[in-house]
């Protein structure tokens, strides 16, 4: 039988009609983790990749939900609701059904970093309660804008019944739903997201995930499986140190190495990144950062067995 996961990540793919949590409770129950978490919320009515993360691998959660995302989405004109999706009552309506043209020239407005006011129904608190929860009681309230980034938007194509579907690429606390409901705005009518995928979190791709039904099938969880990933993958875009077994025991007690024998320029990138992780092999060691000659973890992994 094949080792068995004791730390590191799956990626799984979410279906429609189940919260994010309720799929991370399901994992939970079937393999007997005692550990587990999930990166980036999706909505109920929303589907994708979902990263899912075990053991000691849920300390690096908050790095993966920061991880570009990738959407592809579609818009339905002429309605605007209470939860900028299909799922809410009809609050506003429009007759005004937006041209390929018109709508290719109103992307450019969005792309980059802008202020985006986030949907009422969303799980950002407002006065210590989460919006959503203000909103079902009929509590009326406005949310302050939030910087957010739009690294791209592509206007794939028109569909039937008044849709059009696109492709988005975007960083941390970036809401699709707002973007439907603002494009249509924009373009002089109402819309809201008709349905919603996720394509991609960080290094985290739907063409290497595993259905959620799928998973559950299996009797025991794998390293051997291509939806596995080991925590020092998902930190590909931070610089790594590697260090040797006497460097390992005084990291793992929370101590600083010194690191002053590198050269000068791996010491200056060091220098320059907020983050960088130490590994011995493939085993991520400890998240950290540099402090003068130093290296300080931050958080400690435990060494698989």
């Amino acid at each position: 039988m094949a080792l068995q996961i004791n730390e590191g990540w799956l990626n799984v793919y979410k279906p429609l009609d189940i919260t994010s949590s309720k799929v991370v409770q399901k994992i939970k129950k079937k393999f007997n983790i005692k550990k587990i978490g999930h990166a980036g919320t999706l909505d109920p009515k929303a589907k994708g990749v979902l990263p899912i993360a075990i053991g000691d691998a849920t300390k690096l959660m908050s790095y993966v939900v920061d991880k570009e995302k990738q959407y592809k989405f579609s818009i339905k004109w002429g309605q605007q609701t209470t939860t900028d999706d299909k799922e809410g009552k009809i609050i506003f309506f429009s007759k005004k059904i937006p041209k390929k043209e018109e709508i290719n020239n109103s992307l450019f407005k969005f792309i980059g970093l802008v202020e985006q006011i986030p949907p009422k129904y969303s799980s950002i608190k407002y006065l210590g309660k989460r919006s959503y929860s203000l909103s079902r009681k009929g509590i009326n309230f406005d949310l302050k804008t939030r910087k957010v980034e739009l690294f791209s938007l592509k206007h794939l194509n028109d569909l039937k019944f008044n849709k059009s579907t696109f492709l988005a690429n975007c960083g941390p606390g970036y809401y699709i739903r707002s973007l439907g409901r603002d494009l249509a705005i924009d373009l002089g009518t109402r819309g809201h997201i008709a349905s919603l995928e996720r394509l991609k979190v960080g290094i985290f791709e739907k063409k290497n995930t595993i259905l959620l039904d799928d998973l559950l099938k299996l009797s025991h969880l794998s390293k051997e499986f291509n939806f596995f990933y080991k925590s020092a993958e998902v930190l590909d875009d931070i610089p790594a140190l590697t260090v040797k077994n006497d460097e390992v025991l005084e990291i793992k007690m929370g101590r600083k190495i010194n690191i002053s024998f590198l050269s000068e320029k791996t010491f200056n990138n060091f220098h320059s990144k907020k983050f960088i992780f130490a590994k011995k092999d493939s085993d991520l060691i400890a998240l950290g950062y540099i402090q003068g000659n130093f290296f300080r973890p931050k958080k400690v992994f435990i060494k698989e067995e």
